[in-house]
């Protein structure tokens, strides 16, 4: 029965499980969840009606199978949701929110469920049960996540813990939407060439087309997430950097994508959940999940860092702001000015997009470039599926191999932007590998790049080189993993440890060997010139203050808003900007010149990315990041044993064990955080 279940709450494609994403409308999707939904409530209902003695198999490989279905159609809807929404799919997560939220509810407040998993833990305690590592630590997990979803709290609490999760979940479903709508009405229009001047022809022509999918006369300048552009290196107009810096910068102050009720709402929920669960704040209940732990840990990290990002930032705004008074006599140098000066500088040493984006044609990044990586680490290969589709026609799908051929799973790749799309990139799980089900693993790898026009190449930023390896990280965590266990497989690890393999990935982009067969002339064939690849390593350090300072402001930010008590956060959406200064400078990363990477009201990592509280995380990963590419380094870098050594040792296990006991037993010793300092300092 549960099988069966399991099978026909999402119609699948072939062995895979990939979902038919043809079949799939929001009404089928709604149809699809729920029938999951009430799947997973069946058989967990029958672990916490059962009185026989408790077994490995009757608790924890129950547990797993009864949440197959709810993994697999939530997976498949809300990759869809971020890819390639619609209103009517828009609709259907708002309605599903609460119910979702009800539904983990009557999971971790059920005592019947936690009795009988506290009971697997005694039995195995005193020896009735010979459970080996992963088994512990899921029973270990499980019951912490009891605890800190409140399954001791007495009924009254527990109830106004329901309505706080359901209302959460609403509110982060709507500032997700908010935020596309937010992000493409600040898009900013151009009717006349002049203002265009300094972009190039591929950019003039990215804005005409984005101008006329809207139905516009002109050109359009489209945002990304972040608050930095990348039009503002290249426009030569002060006044046209000015106009799309603002517009960057005001999103979801106003309009139909105002977002600010949106952030007062959460930050005090959140505050209010974190007391009732008898946490400090909300900050110290995700840090407890993570490898942090407290917030009193990260915190010296992040303020180490911030302190080192500001002195370089403020170094660099002296030379900058020079620079610009003989490149444009009279006019005072302003935060829009940065990347403009930044890039006329880098041109003189380092190098410029202008100059790499012919040799970066997407296709060949992709597969001599990230695949090739991959291949010469761990002996995979990835070919094409053309009898399988994707959620759009946009996505291709592809089998990754073994080094004997033995199919490893499925990667969908998403790389074009699109006013449906959330912003920035990403990977997703869309099945989890596990040893208990037999299941391959399904990943996404998504970005937001330019769509080229028929028959033209995509030509790529160096930025965006690297986010395609380091999304790929992800996939290889993905694709990797070796759990018994799928909910804690692969990237099902904690919050500040996931992406330490994706960082790491990004090591190998500027491998000398393999940056001379990937960055290749679009047109010509010829190999990126060795001047131009010293130039690049010179420019790594080039504008780290601005890039580290911009980091560590958005992390501080995220911090505070989740750290202060209930009594000191906002009550209404004009206090939003006022709480975000004097938090900024609080914390002393107050630098007029160089904003936060992400403003409080576009800042969707933490309102509606599942990295609240944890946006510290990219750093904490990269301590580990720092000093796994030493080791990498001092073992002879891009190689098969190194990498077969990675995948086995870190990459593999996942979360399905303590990863600070996986990271120990590959290095030796917990990771040296001189590595993470060296590599930021110029």
């Amino acid at each position: 029965m549960l099988d069966e279940a399991m099978s026909s709450a999402l119609p699948e494609q072939a062995h895979f499980h990939l979902p038919d994403f043809g079949s799939l409308d929001p009404q089928r999707f709604g149809e699809a969840v729920r029938a999951a939904l009430a799947t997973q409530r069946q058989g967990l209902d029958e672990i916490g009606e059962a009185v026989a003695p408790p077994t490995e198999d009757s608790v924890i490989g129950a547990w797993e199978r009864a949440g197959v279905a709810q993994r697999r159609a939530c997976a498949a809807l809300f990759t869809v949701r971020d890819a390639d929404t619609t209103a009517e799919l828009d609709a259907l997560c708002d309605e599903l929110a609460p119910e979702l939220a009800a539904h983990d509810d009557s999971i971790w407040l059920d005592a019947r469920l936690y009795e009988r998993v506290r009971a697997t833990q005694e039995a195995a305690d005193k020896g009735a049960l010979n459970l080996d590592a992963q088994a512990r630590w899921w029973l270990a997990e499980v019951l912490r996540e009891f605890a800190r979803h409140g399954v001791q709290l007495d009924a009254p609490h527990q109830e106004r813990l329901r309505q706080l999760n359901a209302t959460i979940a609403s509110l982060e479903s709507t500032f997700s939407q908010l935020l596309v709508t937010g992000r493409n009405a600040a898009a900013v229009p151009i009717e006349s060439e002049d203002e265009l001047a300094g972009l190039s022809e591929e950019q003039k022509d990215r804005a005409r087309r984005a101008a006329q999918a809207r139905g516009r006369q002109g050109w359009l300048l489209e945002l990304v997430n972040t608050t930095n552009q990348d039009w503002l290196a290249a426009l030569d107009r002060q006044d046209v950097r000015q106009r799309v810096f603002e517009a960057s910068v005001s999103r979801g102050a106003t309009g139909a994508g105002a977002t600010g009720a949106s952030v007062v709402r959460l930050a005090r929920l959140r505050a209010e959940r974190a007391t009732l669960l008898g946490f400090d704040s909300h900050a110290a209940y995700v840090a407890s999940a993570g490898c942090a732990k407290t917030v009193e840990a990260l915190q010296p990290l992040l303020d180490r860092f911030s302190e080192l990002a500001v002195r370089q930032a403020r170094a660099d705004a002296q030379r900058y702001e020079r620079a610009f008074a003989q490149c444009a006599p009279g006019l005072d140098f302003r935060p829009w000015d940065w990347a403009w000066v930044a890039a006329k500088l880098r041109a003189e040493d380092a190098v410029d997009d202008g100059e790499l984006r012919p040799y970066l044609e997407f296709h060949r990044v992709l597969h001599e470039g990230v695949f090739e990586a991959a291949r010469r680490l761990y002996g995979i290969t990835v070919h094409p599926r053309g009898d399988l589709h994707g959620y759009t026609p946009d996505t291709s799908v592809h089998e990754v191999r073994e080094e004997d051929g033995t199919v490893l799973g499925l990667l969908v790749i998403d790389p074009w932007a699109r006013p449906s799309k959330q912003g920035g990139a990403w990977m997703t799980d869309l099945v989890a590998r596990s040893q208990l089900l037999g299941d391959l693993p399904v990943v996404t790898l998504n970005t937001n790049i330019a769509r080229p026009r028929k028959g033209e190449p995509a030509l790529l930023s160096w930025d965006q080189v690297i986010t395609c390896f380091h999304e790929f990280g992800h996939c290889l965590h993905g694709l990797f993993a070796d759990s018994r266990y799928p909910s804690m497989s692969g990237t099902n690890a904690p919050t500040d440890y996931v992406e330490f393999p994706s960082q790491v990935n990004e090591h190998w982009a500027l491998d000398r060997d393999l940056i001379s067969h990937y960055a290749r002339h679009w047109n010509t064939g010829e190999a990126i010139p060795g001047e131009l690849i010293d130039r690049l390593e010179r420019g790594r350090l080039a504008d780290i203050g601005f890039e580290d300072l911009e980091t560590a402001a958005a992390m501080q930010l995220d911090q505070a808003w989740h750290s202060a008590p209930l009594d000191e956060l906002p009550t209404e959406p004009l206090q939003v900007d006022d709480f975000e200064a004097r938090a900024l400078a609080a914390r002393k990363v107050d630098v007029e010149l160089v904003p936060p990477r992400y403003r409080t009201r576009y800042f969707s990592h933490i309102w509606a990315g599942g990295y609240d509280a944890a946006y510290y995380a990219y750093l904490w990963a990269e301590v580990f990041d720092a000093d796994a590419c030493a080791w990498f380094d001092a073992n002879g870098g891009l190689n098969r044993q190194a990498g077969e050594r990675f995948r086995r040792e870190v990459l593999a296990p996942g979360g399905s064990v303590d990863v600070m006991e996986t990271y120990r037993a590959f290095r030796g010793a917990d990771p040296d955080v001189e590595h993470l300092i060296a590599r930021h300092c110029r």
